[in-house]
């Protein structure tokens, strides 16, 4: 569709709109990885089985709190021997890496210490994030909006104006500028060999507050000004 040209009779206005909003987050990820190390493939591929087993059943022991759990990469490694020649291998190694969501925070800490208490386990995160659908996104977008529409009519106004109507509303952008930190981002890294005499105390993690911004462009029609 042709867009209508701007003249002396039917002038115009293009501006943009801006929304920021600052707001809890409304999940946390973690990363979990497993370890087992030994000199005999089968007895690792055991050990790694039990280990990632016991991880599995730790988070969904916490039931709603857990929005999603997944199973990512599997490896089991032949290790070289360090001296000598040929292909001797001198032992095998396995990681088994988990990632989980937690909608309940308080839940969060508890879990994560737990996690980290098992035996050759390491924990990443805590990743902070929005849900896809979050209410925050659409406000963002609402107060984009009304920035864009008060801009123009400041313009206008200070031509002695008035808007007229809307020819055009485009979404320039919109994002998190506090993503979940993961690939990229901060977080913690806790990791135990062994499981400790006591358990320890949980964690008190605080969650990270979450950036959101929204832009449009938008081009309005006004009427002739004074000038």
């Amino acid at each position: 569709m042709t867009q209508p040209h701007p003249t002396p009779e039917t002038p115009q206005v293009t501006v943009r709109g801006e929304g920021r909003l600052e707001v809890e987050p409304e999940l946390a990820r973690i990363g979990v990885a497993v370890r087992a190390r030994g000199t005999d493939r089968a007895s690792v591929l055991a050990a790694l089985t039990g280990r990632n087993a016991e991880a599995i059943a730790l988070v969904k022991s916490y039931g709603d709190a857990v929005a999603t759990l997944e199973t990512g990469a599997l490896s089991i490694t032949p290790e070289g021997a360090r001296h000598g020649r040929g292909e001797r291998v001198r032992g095998y190694q396995g990681w088994v890496h988990l990632t989980a969501e937690l909608t309940d925070f308080t839940a969060l800490g508890e879990l994560t210490t737990r996690l980290a208490d098992l035996e050759w386990t390491r924990v990443d995160g805590p990743w902070w994030s929005l849900r896809p659908d979050s209410p925050a996104y659409a406000e963002a977008r609402r107060q984009a909006v009304k920035e864009a529409v008060r801009r123009a009519r400041e313009y206008a106004e200070a031509l002695g104006s008035s808007l007229v109507a809307l020819l055009e509303l485009s979404d320039t952008g919109l994002g998190a500028g506090a993503p979940y930190g993961g690939p990229g981002g901060g977080g913690m890294r806790m990791a135990f060999a062994a499981e400790s005499v006591e358990a320890p105390a949980p964690l008190d993690l605080e969650p990270q507050r979450q950036t959101v911004t929204a832009e449009v462009a938008a081009r309005f029609t006004m009427t002739p000004p004074v000038l």
